[in-house]
């Protein structure tokens, strides 16, 4: 019986360990994630631990879970946001090559909700409004890159509905 324990306690101790992996051999099927099968030791099961790399975050049963990062191919930051049960969820930050703001807004459950702010290269603002259930939802203005405004309206679904 106690060399059955000891022969078990690797086992176990080694199934606790979370794994970690680098982006590159991560696979994205049907919404779920999996280790590359070219080096996948676990097969079909969806993928569960830490990823590395471009894009670092945890995916619990191979959905993204928790906050991620992703980065630029020089190592500046690309993104940041959380994600829930495999949705964006809360606030996201994405950023121009050159570190400058590119965009930032709100999201539920996987679609865009709320204000969502963008700029141009120059960092001039782009365009400003709100989201709900992923779809324009009230006051719209869009900018030239000059920060003249080029259009304004009203969204209803998506819909433009007034000027």
């Amino acid at each position: 019986m106690k060399m059955k324990i000891l022969f078990l306690f690797p086992i176990l101790l080694l199934s606790l360990i979370s794994c970690s992996i680098e982006t590159d051999s991560v696979v994205e099927r049907d919404g779920l994630y999996y280790e590359d099968l070219a080096n996948s030791i676990s097969g079909f099961t969806p993928f569960t631990g830490e990823v590395t790399g471009k894009e670092k975050g945890r995916v619990e049963e191979g959905k993204k879970e928790g906050k991620w990062a992703g980065y630029h191919d020089d190592g500046d930051l690309r993104y940041r946001g959380s994600y829930k049960n495999g949705k964006e969820e809360g606030e996201w930050v994405y950023y121009h090559d050159d570190g400058d703001l590119r965009y930032r807004g709100n999201y539920k459950n996987g679609k865009g909700d709320g204000e969502w702010v963008y700029y141009h290269d120059n960092g001039q603002l782009s365009s400003k409004g709100n989201y709900k259930n992923g779809k324009r939802d009230g006051d719209w203005v869009e900018y030239h890159v000059d920060g003249q405004v080029s259009m304004k309206g009203s969204y209803k679904n998506e819909e433009k509905v007034s000027d």
